[in-house]
């Protein structure tokens, strides 16, 4: 099956070319003049989702296979399009980008008219597309945007209003404010804290969003521990949830933290690598999880002289473990959606492998018949 990939012997030209604000994926719009497709990268190239957009000739009353034997953009049968006399080129001026707020699908809008969409669904090796205007039946290579036109016309606008905030001037600021002070109101006053630590993990990319920073709250009465949590991670919501819960607001947004007796500064390095992950990675977080760090054993920041961690596991309840009773950190919403503190618990590789085995709940119920503590010391 043809996933609209051009071949080597096309002469089609790029009519559009944007990466995602999250780096993870790019957005390419070509035409040979004979046909105009859009395509959803990875970060190898790799043809994730893909649409038709437009025939610029007469279309065939069957589908050109030659064309789909080629690897080319098939030229869509008069049965499937709007246009069967073909269409002018689609000029690139006329043509606007919106991203998903989550950065894994993506809209393009042709003189403000919906032009076609990409969600993050699609998966062209499945045969499942992206949506085009000029579509009217389905096929492998574009569904009707029309079949999905009140889903998406919400969300664009939310996605639109999304990134107008995030660059307004101060925006950053008072969502910074928000979470920090709600910080204050569970943890108690604020120690040091760590300005955009995703910049700081080898595949973070200055200007990329999204920023995250790092509040400290040391030790107080009543609580012999510091929490360290991100300040960052929920103003936009994680990519992918759709794929698997049918309501995404209860799961979109998350900060992590972590409840430790190390020096903060040597538990905080753990958050580089994870505050930025869902995005670089196009994937989610929820409660559970387990994450293998990605270098070797030695240089995982939780680790001393008497444990060898190499992954850590996510607790949105961390009392299922031992230890004193958790915080409670619930209560703060971004954008509409309730924000999840999920706590790192560091974990051994065979524990990662037991995980991944038997699930996270025999894995928890395992540390915690063994006593292990969701504390950090």
């Amino acid at each position: 099956m043809s996933v609209l990939r051009r071949g080597s012997a096309t002469a089609a030209t790029t009519v559009l070319s944007e990466v995602s604000p999250y780096g993870s994926r790019r957005l390419v719009i070509e035409s040979d003049g004979v046909v105009t497709a859009a395509y959803l990268k990875d970060v190898r190239g790799n043809v994730v989702g893909a649409a038709w957009l437009a025939n610029h000739q007469k279309a065939p009353a069957e589908l050109d296979r030659s064309r789909v034997e080629a690897g080319l953009a098939p030229l869509m049968p008069a049965s499937h399009v709007r246009h069967p006399e073909g269409r002018e080129p689609v000029p690139a001026g006329s043509l606007d980008v919106v991203w998903f707020e989550e950065g894994d699908g993506v809209a393009v809008m042709e003189a403000g008219e919906l032009l076609c969409v990409i969600p993050g669904w699609s998966d062209m090796s499945r045969g499942i597309p992206g949506y085009s205007r000029d579509v009217k039946r389905k096929s492998p290579y574009a569904f009707p945007l029309d079949d999905e036109i009140d889903e998406f016309t919400p969300r664009i606008k939310r996605a639109r209003e999304h990134w107008e905030i995030c660059a307004k001037e101060g925006s950053w600021a008072d969502f910074q404010q928000s979470v920090l002070g709600h910080l204050l109101q569970r943890l108690g006053p604020g120690g040091h804290y760590w300005h955009d630590v995703g910049r700081q993990h080898p595949g973070g990319k200055s200007g990329v969003a999204p920023t995250v920073g790092v509040s400290e709250r040391p030790v107080q009465d009543g609580r012999d521990y510091t929490v360290l949590s991100t300040v960052g991670m929920s103003r936009q919501r994680m990519p992918t949830i759709e794929l698997y819960e049918d309501d995404v607001s209860p799961h979109s947004r998350i900060e992590l933290a972590v409840a430790t007796t190390l020096p903060s500064q040597r538990a905080g390095s753990i958050f580089p690598w994870l505050s930025q992950y869902p995005w670089r990675s196009v994937t989610w977080f929820a409660p559970g999880d387990v994450v293998k760090w990605y270098h070797q054993a030695h240089t995982f920041p939780l680790n001393s002289e008497k444990s060898q961690w190499e992954g850590v596991l996510l607790l949105e309840d961390p009392s299922r473990l031992s230890g004193p009773v958790p915080p409670g950190l619930a209560g703060l919403s971004i954008g509409g959606d309730p924000v999840r503190w999920l706590w790192l618990v560091p974990i051994t590789a065979e524990e990662y492998r037991y995980a991944k085995n038997e699930g996270s709940d025999a894995l928890v119920r395992r540390l915690a018949k063994q006593g292990r503590s969701w504390v950090v010391s």
